[in-house]
């Protein structure tokens, strides 16, 4: 049987650049991409090259905290 706890967490990606550049509104919006990851395997923030559809390119998007 499966062992209780959430191993496995949704995470929420958000482009890097976009939020730098959001304070002089050069872009529209943010990208922001949902995946889930393994708690065990990836203690860390997950970082993953994505394309971002506001930069018009493949840009870090990093992890951020989810607000509920």
């Amino acid at each position: 049987m499966a062992k209780s706890g959430d191993v496995r967490v949704t995470i929420t990606l958000e482009c890097t650049s976009c939020t730098q550049d959001s304070v002089y509104k050069k872009f529209p919006g943010i990208s922001r991409y949902t995946t889930r990851k393994n708690r065990r395997n990836t203690p860390i923030r997950l970082e993953l090259k994505k394309f971002c559809p506001y930069c018009y390119k493949h840009t870090i998007h990093g992890e951020i905290k989810k607000r509920d």
